[in-house]
């Protein structure tokens, strides 16, 4: 899995940013035992708590590719974040939309690596965490960052997004 195309985007947009934990040691990915889809079986893989998690969520809006990074714990307010960017129609993507934006699969999206820029929002409540974990390209890929560095290596926007 290492060698998966997708897990080595991820681990050289990682390296290109100079991404690191709260231990200020690189950010890697590492790969898991078995698949990871939810943010409850991340989690329990990691043993962290699922509010750690930052779930990557591709969304359609209004025909454009909006990546929200929302912890584990949360359920994105398509509603709020929608009035928030003045989006008319804002609604979960196809599994096709997702891979032709991100070049992954629903599951494994991690939040930087994808073939060029998608607008991002990081959801605040991750902030509270020392390290956060998202997804690492491949559903059993994850490597951990800070909330500040996921922020600033996505060019995300910090939101409330519950």
């Amino acid at each position: 899995m290492r060698e998966h195309p997708n897990v080595i985007a991820v681990q050289d947009a990682l390296d290109a940013a100079g991404a690191h934990t709260a231990d200020d040691a690189p950010s890697q990915v590492i790969i898991l035992d078995a698949a990871a889809h939810t943010a409850v079986a991340a989690a329990e893989a990691l043993c962290i708590e699922v509010g750690q998690i930052a779930n990557s969520l591709i969304f359609d809006a209004d025909g454009q590719p909006l990546l929200v990074l929302t912890s584990g714990s949360h359920r994105v307010d398509t509603a709020k974040v929608a009035a928030s960017l003045g989006v008319a129609k804002l609604r979960r993507a196809t599994p096709e939309f997702v891979r032709e934006h991100t070049g992954q699969a629903i599951g494994g999206v991690a939040p930087l690596g994808h073939p060029s820029p998608v607008r991002t929002l990081v959801d605040k409540a991750l902030a509270q965490y020392r390290d956060v974990w998202a997804a690492g390209g491949v559903p059993q890929a994850v490597f951990a960052i800070t909330y500040d560095e996921l922020v600033r290596v996505t060019g995300g926007t910090p939101a409330d997004v519950a």
